[in-house]
């Protein structure tokens, strides 16, 4: 499988990255541990956590999906064959269960997750450590304007750069990044990191799929082309939408049915079902799956470092490693452009 630098680091990452965030809610540990088997056998070596993980978030399940991988690191020995990416959770008081109601991107929060991440995946170090979320006002996960009014006390970029530092420094993390970010975020930690000869961020994981690609209109991309950050596109598959599955069946088993009170609107926006119905019958006229034609699609874009997949079974694990091998036509391509001018970042 292809592999692609990060950043201007010197890590060499699989174009495909295996998502673990079903692991200790959809996913056993036995079945998470075929998934990391496969993935590796297929030429993955990219696999992206975070502490918070499973979701959906709950206190019993928190921190589920790093042990289910640090036991297969500690049954395999597999450390050196993978690159390992994880996150700490930014504030959010609806998971006191983390740290506590006030956790933050602090010196002190940032060393209690390393520490904790750590131990829970059996290893000593990790190669990408990212914030999960900001620590300021910003409008995500489904939120698509901003806001001043929804203006709070945060703490400042360039003390969460100065305490993800001290874990460089340390040896336990190797590079950093972010996700959830803004172009003004992104442009204000390398600033940041250049003025004060702090680490400089790697890679950028935001949502990006044929119904969110607030990346290009935002200029996300030109910024990750000047200074040098690539982009690890999460949802490309829209939480299972741009399968077309819900389309055909309502009641099909995923995310959107198993969890009905907990996603984000973004993926059942009236206009993304009818931009998803028009994708997956532009696929189907070309002889594709609707989620080969969407993971195709995103696995082929310019800026993008390493595209997040996620699965419940080795079935669609493999077919959305298949699509790493498609070439879309020109037609499709413009096809695709053409059903985007209609439905223009429905899902972001």
């Amino acid at each position: 499988m292809e592999r692609r630098q990060l950043g201007q680091t010197d890590l060499m990452v699989s174009k495909v990255c295996l998502g673990t965030m079903t692991f200790g809610e959809q996913n056993t540990e036995l079945e998470a541990h075929s998934q990391l088997d496969y993935a590796l056998e297929r030429g993955i070596n990219f696999i992206d956590t975070a502490e918070m993980y499973p979701v959906m978030a709950s206190a019993d399940t928190q921190g589920a999906t790093e042990r289910y991988i640090g036991s297969w690191l500690k049954k395999t020995g597999r450390r050196a064959d993978i690159v390992l990416a994880t996150k700490v959770a930014g504030p959010n008081k609806m998971m006191p269960w983390i740290r506590g109601a006030n956790h933050n991107l602090d010196a002190t929060n940032i060393r209690a997750a390393v520490e904790d991440s750590l131990r829970r995946l059996h290893t000593d170090y990790i190669d990408l450590y990212q914030i999960h979320w900001p620590s300021r006002n910003l409008p995500i996960f489904g939120a698509n304007r901003f806001d001043p009014e929804g203006e709070r006390p945060a703490v400042p970029i360039v003390e969460t750069l100065e305490a993800l530092d001290e874990m460089v420094r340390a040896g336990t993390i190797r590079h950093i990044g972010v996700s959830n970010e803004s172009t003004w975020g992104v442009c204000q930690y390398i600033k940041q990191s250049e003025l004060r000869g702090l680490p400089r961020i790697a890679t950028v994981q935001n949502l990006y799929n044929l119904t969110a690609r607030h990346v290009e209109t935002s200029l996300m991309d030109e910024a990750c082309y000047r200074e040098g950050v690539s982009l690890l596109a999460y949802s490309p598959l829209a939480f299972g939408q741009l399968t077309a599955k819900y389309l055909d069946n309502p009641n099909a088993v995923g995310r959107l049915t198993v969890f009905p009170k907990n996603w984000s609107p973004r993926y059942v926006r009236p206009a993304v079902l009818a931009a998803t119905a028009e994708y997956a019958a532009l696929a189907r006229a070309h002889g594709m799956t609707p989620a080969q034609m969407a993971l195709a699609w995103c696995y082929s874009r310019w800026f993008v470092g390493s595209t997040i997949i996620g699965a419940t079974n080795l079935a669609q694990l493999k077919e959305n490693i298949d699509a790493a091998d498609l070439v879309l036509s020109a037609d499709v391509m413009k096809g695709i452009d053409e059903i985007h001018a209609r439905y223009m970042n429905v899902g972001q």
